[in-house]
């Protein structure tokens, strides 16, 4: 199935402990062209489908969450395919995650440890693409244990029939330190015939601009960086159009920082992944590293109002 054709073409990356659905919703009030949850096991899905608006953090209605990407990962195909299928009502695309670093996670075959077993990889693609009725999306890295084998691994995904493929353009061992090579997301996107979705690196709007011109990737998808900062989305949206943007005031970011809030309570989203997000709110206004100290103190949402009016 196709990749849906979307107007705005930043997304936001699936975050863990930060792509709760407030941060989400705001994301793409801001421009954001999609989002997506964390991570999420298909056994976790699979054994608590009963309570999966509180497992994913999504709540079947609410348009203002979409579109929405949801992120699986797993190791068995069969597995993966009823997750699958459990998910499906809740999205617009199901992400099956190939990329994360995490020892937790690859040492039971999952996430990145994936990119060194294409025959593996194939058949969980395959199951998941024929259980549902959704595009299904892969997020991949560069490669792994000294290999570099995206070019290998995106053939083996776009046959088993995924509809985009970002890249990470770091390998796994790199987890998110030193530099992105975009000449790899150039690389892919001229072996495959499907969108890829460029991804690293990308902290500012003209860094945005530049990863899509540089590599002529379609999408480009910011992570880190937009932690605490959703109105990035609004200002690469604007160099992208224009050439240009208005760049956001530290008025407007607390603005927008008290709309989460407000979200956040309204979803009943956990003090402790509040606090997490003000943390990052905190970054680049004056007197961050202040703020950042009374955060650490405060004990409830009426403590961070007062932190931020200033």
């Amino acid at each position: 199935m196709r990749f849906p054709e979307l107007k705005k073409k930043v997304f936001l990356a699936p975050l863990a402990g930060f792509s709760d659905i407030a941060m989400r919703m705001l994301c793409l009030k801001q421009g954001a062209g999609m989002t997506f949850t964390e991570l999420t096991s298909a056994d976790g899905i699979i054994n608590k489908q009963h309570n999966l608006s509180k497992l994913l953090d999504v709540i079947p209605e609410q348009k203002d969450d979409r579109p929405l990407g949801i992120q699986i990962f797993g190791s068995d195909p069969k597995k993966i395919a009823e997750a699958g299928k459990i998910v499906e009502p809740l999205c617009d695309v199901i992400d099956l995650n190939i990329g994360c670093p995490s020892p937790k996670i690859t040492q039971n075959e999952c996430g990145a440890a994936l990119l060194m077993k294409p025959e593996k990889l194939s058949k969980i693609v395959s199951a998941l693409v024929n259980a549902v009725n959704i595009p299904v999306t892969a997020k991949i890295r560069t490669g792994a244990k000294g290999k570099v084998v995206y070019k290998q691994i995106g053939k083996t995904l776009q046959d088993a029939g995924v509809s985009m493929i970002t890249l990470h353009a770091r390998t796994l061992e790199q987890g998110y330190s030193g530099t992105a090579d975009w000449n790899m997301i150039k690389e892919l996107v001229n072996t495959v015939d499907i969108p890829v979705c460029g991804n690293g690196d990308i902290t500012s709007p003209e860094k945005c601009k530049e990863i899509i011109d540089v590599t002529g990737c379609t999408y480009a998808m910011i992570g880190r960086a937009a932690m605490g900062n959703p109105l990035l989305f609004r200002e690469c949206n604007e160099f992208l159009k224009k050439g240009t943007y208005a760049k956001v005031s530290d008025k407007e970011k607390v603005s927008v920082f008290f709309e989460y809030l407000e979200l956040a309570k309204r979803y009943k989203i956990e003090f402790a992944n509040i606090k997490g997000q003000a943390m990052k709110f905190s970054h680049g206004l004056d007197g961050a590293s202040q703020l950042r100290r009374d955060i650490a103190k405060a004990d409830d949402v009426a403590s961070l109002k007062k932190i931020f009016t200033f």
